[in-house]
């Protein structure tokens, strides 16, 4: 059975209890600061993630390398919200990379999930090509670059940023947005997963996680 987190009213009155997708008003869904815990995620490795603390907060790290692989090019580190299956979304976080310096040097939004084998994710690396600073599809095969706008790169540094996906289903949207939530980074529009889980992580490196909230429609 699918599970919608409530939301304290106090969190509410720091951040709107709706956000647009589109022409849509989206509710709420999911909120974690991680301030409990991890509980409510599901990581593809748990050796890989841990709840750590900076500036008196509580952060949920990836912080080493997982073993898992998966059964085609894509991202291994990941973890996904538990019992949350959405169509339309928009989810934003904030995001520290703490991985080392360079042309890959990356970190990941996930979302269609369906499976290891189904699902798209957003790769935000610090210099762009045709494996990095994109958005993919992975559908039963390895990973296929699916943008259609990008930038010429992320420019990770050892600062906190906002980070944004906007989902709308019936047009295939999908833009996501780095700390100017305006102007998207990149765009793509794509329908082929119309549902699914929505997640954090990386493809090679690491990095902290918080204040993770997810406005949408769940999935029947």
């Amino acid at each position: 059975m699918r599970r919608i987190i409530a939301i304290p009213v106090c969190i509410l009155l720091g951040a709107a209890a709706t956000l647009s997708a589109g022409d849509a008003k989206l509710p709420m869904l999911f909120h974690d600061d991680f301030e409990k815990g991890a509980e409510r995620w599901q990581p593809s490795d748990a050796k890989a993630w841990k709840l750590t603390k900076t500036d008196k907060r509580s952060h949920y790290s990836q912080f080493q390398q997982s073993k898992i692989k998966t059964p085609h090019r894509s991202p291994f580190n990941f973890s996904l919200v538990k019992d949350l299956k959405v169509t339309d979304f928009v989810l934003e976080t904030k995001v520290l990379s703490t991985g080392k310096d360079g042309a890959h040097r990356d970190m990941c939004l996930f979302f269609g999930y369906q499976d290891p084998a189904h699902h798209y994710y957003v790769h935000m690396a610090k210099q762009t090509d045709d494996r990095a600073n994109q958005i993919f599809i992975v559908n039963g095969a390895d990973r296929v670059k699916i943008s259609t706008k990008t930038s010429k790169g992320t420019a990770w540094d050892d600062q906190w940023h906002n980070v944004k996906i906007v989902r709308t289903v019936a047009d295939g949207k999908i833009e996501i947005y780095w700390d100017d939530m305006k102007s998207p980074i990149m765009t793509a529009t794509d329908k082929t997963f119309t549902w699914g889980q929505v997640g954090v992580g990386s493809f090679d490196d690491t990095g902290h996680w918080d204040d993770v909230k997810v406005f949408g429609t769940l999935a029947k």
